[in-house]
């Protein structure tokens, strides 16, 4: 008898732990819906990621990539609102009506020289054009598949609210989003959702670098160089007067500093003394207030380079982006998904492939990224790269995200990422990427409870930040170099 006892009591604790043992997080009939809609468009999706690839368009030239994202979405039963914030490449594709409001980014320009065949060495498709050296064909298509996901659920009856697709152009260089900000596209928006390729997958949560672009011009007084110099006032010499100095000031800066600068017109021939003289600035930093002391400090600079070379001088703004709001809230729901999705696999030749890419760039030939990342701590020093979403999580809550579409230690704006992202690597990323970004957006429409933990982390952090847009007054510089 006591031997039957102890065995009951034995089970008993069994079923017990057996009962209180965590369940497994699984996928809801509301994500599984998502999932089979990015699948069932699939085809589709990189059909147009492919077209938007070999369309090869820089910063406000986007009119074939634009058009086709901007088709597909009214395709799908959205209302397209185009050629917004004066800009013809920019559009808006809304559906559904009511609260939440969520929001995805899409951005689709390529990158100046970077034209590439889609194999695992340096050979261009069209020498010298542009090429998709940051993904951004893969972008927009896979935040608009995800959209389109949302949107058939709404239509469905399955989910309430409305989802806003943003078209957004020139984010490589006169960052289109600022003046779709100033133009109130973001006004009334809930949460707005985002990701970029990348080597990696997982929630991004680093805040990347503030930045200012300008153009500096000197103008001087045209002589012949060797029959009379001394008429001549030199602009080039002012010029290299001013890149040396800044140069010197490397020394005297914060690590988290960058300057960088183009040369765009430093004379036309040798033998006359150059009378004008123009190059592009880049200053960044970590925070706006470290940017904006170094950009006073450089702008003081091309002064005394004026003086020095005895010629005139101007500082024209071009545009200026914030380093990004981190929201760790969001990026939690968007770990789970990624977990619920599970890793992305690949196949022996594109295990190859991406081995063959290391070994032409000289990185380790350790293939592509296939793990699940937990949620990383935010460094508040990060450096990396900027972005003009920076600017649009300064108005409203983002959650963003990174998945691999490019091997592990694959250098950025470059021929290799425009390789991946013409072929099955970038395709999966994708798609990959469409379906978390589905996934996210379904819990902010299943629980407003999500959304309001998300707007009230944003809230707590930006403070009592008033946001401005560091961009001058006028129309963006559509048509312009």
């Amino acid at each position: 008898m006591k031997s039957l006892l102890s065995l009951a009591c034995a089970l008993l604790v069994v079923s017990a732990f057996a009962q209180k043992k965590p369940q497994a997080p699984v996928i809801t009939a509301s994500k599984k819906n998502v999932i089979e809609s990015v699948n069932k468009h699939a085809p589709e999706m990189i059909d147009i990621a492919n077209k938007i690839w070999a369309a090869e368009e820089t910063a406000f030239n986007e009119h074939v990539s634009a058009k086709l994202l901007a088709d597909y979405a009214e395709a799908n039963g959205f209302k397209v609102e185009r050629g917004v914030a004066e800009i013809p490449t920019a559009f808006v594709a809304t559906y559904g009506s009511g609260s939440p409001v969520i929001g995805i980014l899409g951005e689709f320009d390529a990158l100046p020289g970077l034209s590439q065949k889609t194999v695992p060495v340096k050979d261009p498709l069209h020498a010298g054009a542009p090429g998709h050296g940051c993904g951004h064909n893969l972008f927009g298509t896979a935040s608009l598949g995800a959209a389109i996901s949302i949107k058939e659920m709404i239509e469905q009856g399955k989910l309430k609210g409305t989802i806003k697709f943003f078209g957004t152009p020139a984010e490589e260089k006169f960052f289109g989003k600022l003046w779709m900000i100033r133009a109130g596209l973001f006004n009334g928006v809930d949460v707005v959702m985002d990701w970029h390729p990348g080597a990696e997958t997982k929630a991004a949560v680093q805040t990347g670098l503030a930045l200012v672009d300008f153009v500096v011009e000197f103008n001087g007084q045209a002589a012949h160089a060797s029959g009379d110099p001394w008429n001549g006032r030199s602009a080039s010499d002012a010029l290299e007067l001013y890149t040396t100095g800044i140069n010197y000031l490397r020394e005297h800066i914060k690590p988290s500093v960058r300057i960088h600068y183009h040369i765009q017109d430093g004379g036309q021939v040798v033998n006359v003394v150059p009378d004008y003289a123009r190059l592009w600035v880049r200053v960044r930093d970590i925070k706006r207030d470290g940017m904006a002391e170094v950009y006073d400090r450089v702008k003081k600079m091309a002064e005394g380079a004026a003086i020095m070379a005895n010629v005139d001088y101007k500082i024209s703004l071009v545009s200026g982006i914030y380093e990004v709001l981190v929201n760790r809230t969001g990026a939690e729901y968007t770990t789970k998904n990624l977990a619920l999705l599970g890793p992305l696999s690949y196949t022996d030749e594109e295990t190859a492939f991406a081995k063959k890419i290391q070994e032409s760039t000289g990185k380790p030939q350790v293939g592509l990224h296939t793990k699940v990342e937990p949620l990383e701590a935010t460094d508040p020093n990060s450096g990396g790269g900027s972005t003009d979403v920076g600017d649009v999580s300064w108005v409203v809550p983002t959650l963003r995200l990174s998945v691999a579409t490019a091997p592990i230690g694959t250098p950025w704006h470059s021929w290799a990422v425009v390789a991946c992202g013409g072929m099955s690597i970038g395709h999966k990323g994708m798609l990959h990427a469409s379906k978390t970004l589905a996934m996210t957006m379904v819990d902010l429409f299943e629980d407003a409870k999500k959304v309001e933990a998300i707007k009230a982390e944003f809230v707590k952090t930006k403070g009592d930040h008033i946001y401005k847009g560091m961009i001058p007054d006028g129309p963006p510089p559509v048509g312009k170099n």
